[in-house]
């Protein structure tokens, strides 16, 4: 919390408590007329509130404030923090009432006793008084620094749960990008050994990707443009590998315009539908697409697999728990992910709600 809201906490409650004193105080002599000057009656009276009322006040409240509540009140301990609230305003109340009785005038506790209850007030009375007076800013002390400490440990908390995320998350990322890139350079070394200049052409490709990787990842989010743009590029590496011209169907519908998404969320699902698709002779083994609406982007990626027990492994690949825990951090309650398994036909249905 900024030192200066600090200092207006303090000034605002010193600015209510004199002003409910004098408050008091000019309802008393209204009810209690004198004849002569006022002068003098409004000065001891002054006197009266300064040794009264604020000493004792002044004392507790810095006391508790630097004293009770980071010693022992932060620790909870409860007991402890009442004995000490109790001695120490009392010790208060004792140091104002020897100046009381010590630095004022007789025509002072004059004053004071009958501003009592129209009786002469002894020394315990006042010490009394002023010692539950002591205690009840003390308190208004504990409950500002409280606030004052719940803010900050708030403000530490949330600093440290963003930091927390942005380090998971860029963990998480680590794991992902890597496995992607590999996997396209080992698609490219089978083409080299086929068509050396068609390998060129596809060196180029990755080299987009890459560039796309390094750099553009590295925002928040990037243009779904050039989500898209990376997506094509992608699926025109992993056709590599097949003379299947119908192998994948990729499609895009809707308005791209302007809309924004954190970068390589919808590849790993595309990944995963190549990894395991294993007969690249059937006809739109894959298919992926992508729908654009006002407040939606969804996606949805279909891959037909072998059910046979050797790729029964088709839950764990580039985790699914790896890309889950991504979309959570990013898209925490802002997103829908169903992903459905049958004999033959593995679906990944996601929205995202952008906006």
């Amino acid at each position: 919390m900024r030192k200066s809201f600090i200092l207006l906490l303090h000034t605002g409650f010193w600015v209510c408590y004199f002003g409910l004193i004098a408050i008091m105080l000019g309802v008393y002599y209204r009810s209690n007329p004198a004849g002569g000057s006022q002068a003098p009656r409004i000065l001891n009276a002054l006197k009266s509130l300064l040794l009264f009322a604020f000493i004792p006040s002044l004392i507790s409240y810095c006391a508790y404030y630097t004293v009770l509540f980071p010693r022992y009140l932060i620790h909870k301990k409860i007991f402890l923090s009442i004995i000490h609230a109790v001695v120490i305003s009392t010790a208060a109340a004792f140091v104002s009432y020897i100046l009381i009785r010590y630095s004022i005038e007789s025509g002072y506790m004059k004053d004071m006793d009958d501003a009592g209850r129209h009786g002469r007030s002894t020394a315990l009375t006042v010490i009394v008084a002023m010692t539950f007076i002591g205690m009840i800013t003390g308190i208004v002390a504990l409950v500002i620094r409280g606030f004052i400490n719940w803010f900050n440990e708030k403000k530490l908390k949330e600093a440290l749960k963003e930091r927390n995320h942005e380090m998971e998350l860029a963990l998480v990322k680590s794991k992902i990008d890597p496995h992607l890139l590999f996997n396209t350079i080992n698609n490219i070394d089978a083409l080299i050994i086929k068509d050396a200049v068609e390998a060129s052409e596809y060196l180029n490709k990755l080299s987009d990707i890459m560039r796309f990787m390094l750099y553009e990842t590295m925002a928040e989010k990037i243009q779904l443009s050039q989500e898209i743009e990376y997506i094509e590029k992608y699926i025109s590496l992993q056709k590599i590998r097949t003379a299947n011209a119908n192998y994948i169907h990729f499609t895009v519908s809707g308005d791209v315009g302007n809309k924004s998404i954190a970068p390589m969320i919808f590849i790993p699902f595309i990944e995963n539908a190549f990894k395991h698709t294993t007969n690249k002779k059937l006809e739109n083994a894959i298919s992926v697409n992508i729908l654009i609406t006002g407040e939606k982007i969804i996606m949805v990626c279909e891959n037909k697999f072998d059910p046979r027990p050797r790729v029964q492994s088709i839950n764990s690949g580039l985790g699914n728990e790896l890309i889950q825990k991504r979309l959570q951090l990013i898209y925490a309650d802002r997103h829908l992910l169903q992903i459905n398994k049958n004999d033959e036909l593995y679906s990944v249905h996601l929205t995202i709600h952008n906006g």
